[in-house]
């Protein structure tokens, strides 16, 4: 079981533990709490807690027809994944089957998501040694696997809004801090740094922000107008 030096904060399990967080920021959550053993189990206890104040509420009236469109829709849902040959979607999530095409050892969370072969994603170069894959999620947020050589050192670079960085291989270093699989780093417009992979293989990590980036290099700066992290 991987385990990390940096966790998720408190705030931000709690978030989605309670449905308040959005699409991308809820599947990076995930994906770390299934990498984390620590995480998992803090997440397990703010769902029950959650689930406890649940129980504590006064019940809502339902409408008489209410059984019957939960019926309809699950009755709907079935006949769908059945043309479309998929397993029920009621079921649990099945795990993969084997060794995943692409060898990573990625939760099944985030692997319904991405599918089996990471490389057969629609991958864009950024720069030389850095690449991103757009994973298409609900709205609030952009949510990318991002892949950086071993060596790279992505350019200098702050934020305009909040960013969520989870290490799913490899590793990278940001200043004195390394930030190996399982990992989660926040950064914010206060932000300015130059990561680096380290480490004889790529780094790939799960990516999301809710603004574009901002270079804050000599060269950087001039480039910002035309291009979109």
């Amino acid at each position: 079981m991987m385990m990390s030096k940096h966790s998720a904060p408190d705030e931000l399990i709690l978030a989605h533990a309670t449905g308040w967080l959005n699409e991308p920021l809820s599947l990076l959550v995930e994906t770390h709490a299934a990498l984390n053993e620590e995480s998992r189990e803090r997440l397990h206890e703010m769902e029950a807690i959650g689930g406890v104040l649940l129980d504590e509420l006064e019940p809502a009236a339902l409408r008489e027809d209410a059984l019957d469109a939960v019926l309809n829709r699950i009755d709907d849902a079935a006949l769908h994944d059945a043309a479309d040959g998929e397993p029920d979607a009621l079921a649990a999530p099945a795990r993969p089957r084997g060794v995943p095409r692409d060898g990573l050892e990625l939760p099944a969370t985030l692997r319904r998501y991405v599918g089996e072969d990471v490389s057969a994603l629609n991958w864009r170069p950024l720069m030389r040694g850095v690449s991103e894959a757009e994973i298409e999620v609900g709205d609030g947020g952009r949510a990318r696997l991002m892949r950086i050589e071993a060596g790279t050192m992505v350019p200098r670079h702050s934020h305009r809004g909040q960013e969520a960085t989870l290490v799913l291989s490899g590793a990278y270093r940001d200043g004195e801090l390394v930030f190996a699989p399982g990992d989660v780093q926040l950064a914010d417009p206060e932000v300015d740094h130059r990561p680096q992979a380290i480490g004889d293989t790529p780094c790939l990590c799960l990516v999301v922000t809710d603004a574009p980036l901002r270079l804050t290099g000599p060269v950087g700066r001039l480039l910002n107008p035309f291009i979109k992290l």
